[in-house]
Parts: structure tokens; sequence; C-alpha cells
């Protein structure tokens, strides 16, 4: 034995045999107690369930019939049985019988449509609008003619610089 199965309780040096025993060499030793509170737990669970089972038939003690009772109650409980082998192929042959879509033959790689990709633009862009030529001429004879009365006053007539706003809306994907 290794040097520290001296002080370990029965319990732990059986979960500890099990280990070994199922290949597991290397574990914290941590997993030992959580095992044993596992075990713990379902003992207790087994035993209390069978001890109701037996109030309930109206017996004095427990006997290996209630623990069997309790024992499977709780295996049909924590566990679900597959389904049986016939109605798993009956649903492959159901499954089957739809053949597979027709591959498309183009080069590269097959993307998903437009509509179905995260990558879509999402932004807006504000994009100044250009000033006509003529608008353009006005401004600099203005600012050439040198007017001390013009300069001092912001200018009304001039047609001011507007933004334009342009959006990508988003496609809606159907869920």
């Amino acid at each position: 034995m290794a040097e520290g199965d001296e002080i370990l309780p029965r319990d732990a040096k059986i979960v500890k045999s099990l280990l070994k025993s199922m290949g597991v060499e290397d574990y914290e030793p941590r997993v030992i107690h959580q095992f044993l509170e596992l075990w713990y737990r379902y003992a207790v669970d087994v035993l209390s369930d069978a001890q109701v089972y037996s109030e309930h038939a109206g017996k004095t003690t427990v006997d290996c019939d209630d623990i069997k009772l309790a024992i499977q109650s709780k295996v049909n409980f924590s566990f679900s049985q597959p389904p049986p082998r016939e109605v798993l192929l009956e649903l492959a042959r159901n499954r089957n019988k739809m053949p597979l879509p027709k591959s498309i033959a183009a080069s590269g790689i097959p993307l998903p449509p437009e509509h179905e990709t995260l990558i879509s633009p999402n932004y807006q862009l504000s994009i100044p609008k250009k000033q006509s030529s003529q608008a353009m001429e006005e401004t600099e004879e203005d600012e050439e003619s040198g007017d001390p009365n013009t300069s001092q006053e912001p200018k009304t007539d001039l047609p001011q610089q507007t933004l334009q706003r342009v959006s990508f809306p988003l496609a809606k994907r159907p869920k």
C-alpha cells in the first residue's frame, strides 16, 4: 500500500481501489471525498425510500424487497432507457427516404445567402453634399469683393452645406 493509505477510512480505500481498477491513476485527493459524498447521499436516499415503502406496506422493519423497490424507483427516476431497436430502425428508414438536397456545382466554398449572414453592413455614413459649381463661383466672388460690411455679417444667401444620410438596413432573418 502507499504511504497515505493507512490513515484513510475503509470506504475511501474502496473508492481508491475502484478508481485504480478503472485505470485512473492521476486524480486530485478531493475526488475521493466527492465520490464518498455521492455514495453516502445515494445510500441514505435509497434507505429512506425503502423505509417509506415498508411503512406504506404496514411492516415494522425494512426488508430486501423494500430496498430492491427503492433502488428500482431510483434507477427509473434517474436514468431513462433508450428506445427499442425496432423503433430506431423505423425512424432511420423514414429519415433516409427523404433525398439529400442537390448540391450547387460552383467553384469555391458554398456560402449561405446574404440575408442569413452576420457580416452584412449595419452602419450609417454621413456624406456631405457637394455644392454646385455656380454656388462655388458666387462664394469665391463674394470673398474677392472685399466689402467690409459683408465680411462682418453672416452670409444668409449662400446655401448651407448639408449632410446626406445614407443607411444600410439589416435584413431580417427568419427564425
